[in-house]
This record gives structure tokens, sequence and C-alpha cells, in this order.
């Protein structure tokens, strides 16, 4: 994934006719099946930004193209201005699914509203700020310096989306006829959208674990099965259609709860990121490649690799933290014996899968596992009631460093899951949201990854390949982007 700072100013792109491949048919209607589904239509609660503009219902003023490079949307250009603020005009032409335009009082209405109820929405540079100049031009103040509005507003927390009354309305090239919370979202072409003519109806369901969409892919009662279990690839072979695979730019990870107080000594952390054999993991998982940080390798500002497999290591540092072996193989302290839990989620079926090989690994230096799986990981998270947690993220959604870095580690961020602080790692960000330089940030994001590495609140484990079934209708569609644009304007119906 390509990874540079946009210009002083961006140009405009003609991005609604340009995403469009190639000129297919109308289509009666086409069933999607994943594992995830927009939780609520609502932007400013949760991650629904993000499953919004997965789902073709929302889009950003910029986006990510599928070379990883940030290109305006429905945005034409980005100019920073002297005083710190920024100007942002807008793309003409581009309308809402009941048909209005897309102005710049309804942007800045949206987007204000959401900044002030999501905190991801203010991860990276503060809270942002919109106020309409005029009908196509929006300045942006930000809390914080940045360098990379352009890059912050490519991020998931920002689908520019209407309010009527209380409906949601967005600019994507489909629009939601019917929502299931938890079940199923029935959409049709927004035919406000160029090309719109040229798109199917969808009907996207959730089937909440890999092998029963396998199943339902197998049946024929799916035209995409996105995020296949790589142990059901065999069982598809022979079967109508096809499957395909792709790299990701996601990471599977471990979080590590650092209020758990076995887990707040961080020779305890360090031990277990030692002890877990990434290669043993993609082995299991028959696809991705070891992690060697929080990024995928293809990002320059990715850390040098391989992190370190040292079980004798890791059995050392647990004696230095006073955790002796016992006679039945299980570590203990004062009496009391070393035994944790790991979660993971269905939703991404390889993290189930590596479950039981993390459960050996740590046998293997004297901890004792149990696993759990949770429908809902987002809340378990959240609740801090865990001490190892499976998960899955997209580290860099938008071609920059600083979100994740920001939003997951913070001592105050939203999602600092694992429970950790300090304050030199902080004084880092707070450098890394005002550095202009890409060189600069690149140095900042390695050098925050090296203080995570040393301090272990999360393990960083695989870098996956994933798994898409097809079938005959959508032959002809290509998986990118992971899955931030599974839905796009250019899924048409092969004829």
């Amino acid at each position: 994934m390509n990874y540079s700072y946009l210009p002083r100013t961006l140009a405009a792109a003609a991005v609604s006719g340009a995403m469009m491949a190639s000129a297919t048919v109308h289509a009666e209607e086409v069933t999607i099946g994943q594992t995830f589904l927009a939780s609520g239509l609502d932007p400013a609660e949760g991650s629904n930004g993000w499953a919004l503009v997965s789902h073709g219902i929302g889009e950003q003023l910029f986006r990510v193209s599928r070379d990883g490079e940030v290109v305006p949307n429905l945005a034409a250009s980005a100019t920073p201005n002297d005083d710190g603020t920024w100007t942002v005009e807008l793309a003409p032409d581009r309308f809402f699914s009941d048909g209005t335009p897309v102005t710049a009082e309804v942007v800045a209405t949206g987007l204000n509203r959401t900044g002030e109820a999501n905190p991801s929405a203010r991860a990276t540079a503060g809270l942002l700020t919109f106020s309409a100049v005029d009908s196509d031009t929006l300045t942006v103040a930000t809390e914080q310096p940045t360098t990379i509005l352009p890059s912050i507003l490519a991020e998931w927390a920002f689908p520019i989306y209407r309010l009527e009354g209380d409906e949601l309305i967005f600019t994507g090239p489909f629009a939601v006829e019917q929502f299931e919370p938890g079940g199923s979202i029935e959409m049709t072409p927004n035919k406000f959208y160029a090309d719109a003519e040229a798109r199917p109806d969808i009907t996207l369901r959730r089937i909440a674990d890999g092998q029963s969409l396998a199943l339902a892919f197998a049946a024929g009662e799916l035209d995409m099965a996105f995020n296949l279990p790589v142990e059901t690839l065999a069982m598809l072979e022979g079967k109508s259609g096809n499957t395909v695979s792709f790299p990701v730019a996601y990471q599977y990870m471990m979080w590590m709860n650092t209020r758990t107080p076995a887990l707040s000594d961080p020779r305890v952390r360090q031990a277990i990121d030692m002890a877990v054999s990434r290669e043993d993991l993609v082995t299991a998982a028959q696809a991705g490649v070891p992690a060697t940080g929080a990024f995928a390798e293809s990002y320059p500002f990715a850390a040098a690799g391989p992190l370190p497999y040292d079980p004798a290591g890791a059995a050392a540092l647990l004696d230095e933290a006073g955790w002796s072996l016992g006679e039945d193989g299980v570590r203990t302290r004062d009496g009391e014996r070393l035994e944790l839990v790991v979660y993971a989620y269905p939703q991404r079926p390889d993290l189930v899968t590596f479950q039981p090989v993390v459960r050996a690994a740590l046998a293997d230096i004297g901890i004792a596992v149990t696993t759990q799986v949770t429908e809902s990981p987002s809340e378990v998270a959240a609740s801090g009631e865990f001490d190892l947690f499976l998960w899955a993220q997209h580290t860099a959604p938008a071609g920059d460093p600083g979100l994740f870095l920001s939003l997951f580690f913070e001592t105050d961020a939203a999602r600092n899951y694992s429970g950790w602080s300090d304050a030199d790692y902080d004084a880092l960000i707070a450098e890394l949201r005002a550095a202009g330089d890409p060189k600069a940030r690149i140095d900042l994001a390695q050098r925050a990854q090296e203080m995570i590495a040393d301090a272990a609140p999360v393990a960083f484990l695989v870098t996956p390949e994933w798994h898409v079934g097809l079938s005959p209708a959508l032959a002809a569609y290509e998986p990118w982007g992971s899955d931030y644009y599974v839905i796009r304007p250019d899924l048409g119906v092969a004829q």
C-alpha cells in the first residue's frame, strides 16, 4: 500500500464516474453474506461509520484509493490556511439518495454532530469544527494542529449524512430500503449516483460465523461470501462460483489487560508476547505473514521484524517475576495459580482458529489458559472484563499511523482496551499529531511501536489474508481495501 502525504492543495477528481470499472447491466438482486453488519445507521455511534462506508451506503469527503492513496471524493480539494484552519471545497453535482444536493451547511451540521458524539472522530487531531462559508466551501478548525486533514477526513468516523427528522440520508452508491438490526439490510441503487442503472438491488445478510457463511455460499444462497474461514475453501471446490484470496492491511493482535493482577507486571506480558510463535499462527490460518509490529510491512512506518519467539526467555521472565513452575505444570505465586482467559469472536474466524495455538503456547511456559468466544467483542473489550483478547483491526485505514496509535494506546483514549498508561508515550503521540514532515511521522510511529513492544500491552501476531466466495453473477468482482470498501460503486453483475 502506498504512503504519501498530499500536496498543499488537492485537485478535484471525477470520482463517481471513474470508480465504475466497466459497463454492466442492472440485475434484479444479489445477496451478500458477511459476518458483520452495521449495528445502526447513525455514524455518530460506535463503529457505524466504518460499516456504512463498507456497505456502500455512506461516503467521506476523502477516501483511500485502491493504491492506498488518499484522494478526493465528496470534496474536491483541501487547502491549509495560514491561521491553522483548512478550506475544503466540495465536489460539484453530488447528491444525497433523496436527490437533495450535498452542501457545505449540511456537511458541517452532520460532521459537527459526529465529532461531539463519537470519541473516534476526535482521536487524530482532537475535535474538528466545520463551518460553512458558502454552499460549496467549508472552513475546518482542528483542536490540535494537523498537516494531514485529508487523511483524517478519510477515516471511518466521517461519512457524510443529512438528518431529516429521525431519518439519516447518505450519498453512497446504494440507499437503504429496509434495515433489520443484526439481520440484514435491503438496498437499492442510489438513483442520484452516477451509473445507478448498472447496479443491482442488494440484500446484505449478517451470518454470525464463518462456517455458516460457507455453508450458505455452498448452498447457492449467496452471491458473495465475504471472509470465509480457510478450512472451508476445500469444501467449496467444485461448487458453483469460485473463491479468491487477497492480502489485507488488518493486523491480528492480542490485547493484554494491564488491569488483571498478573498482567499488571510487564514481565508477564513480555513473556506471553515471546511465547507465541507467529509462524505457528500463520500455519493454523493457512495464510498471512507474521506481524512485525502495529502495521503491515507494506507501510513505510511499519516496524522492522521479526518479533522475538523465545519460550525459554519467556519462562525466565516468569521466574524473575516470581511465578514458580509447579508439579502440575502451572505456575503459582503466593498460592495463586497463573490462569488466564483468552477471548475471540466468530466474526473474524481466524481468531477462533488461533485460540488453541495460543493456549498450547502459554501452557508450555506454565500458564493455564481457558478460551471464550463472544458475539459482542466491542462490548467485552470496552468493559475491561477480560485477560487476553484476540482482536482484528485495520491499523492504518486512511494511510497514516496516527489514528491507531492514539485511539488505542493513549492514556485516556476511547479504545485503550488494555488500560496501559505511559506519560512518555502520550508525549510522543502529541509530537506525532503536530508533525507535518512524512519522514518525521514515520520515525515517530516507529518509536511509538518500540515503546509498545517494550511495555507489551498488546502482542501483534499476524498480517492476514482473507478469502471471498463469488457466484458466477459476481465473477468479475475484485476485493481490495480490506473490508473498508466491500460494496463499491463498481459492483455490477456479469451478463
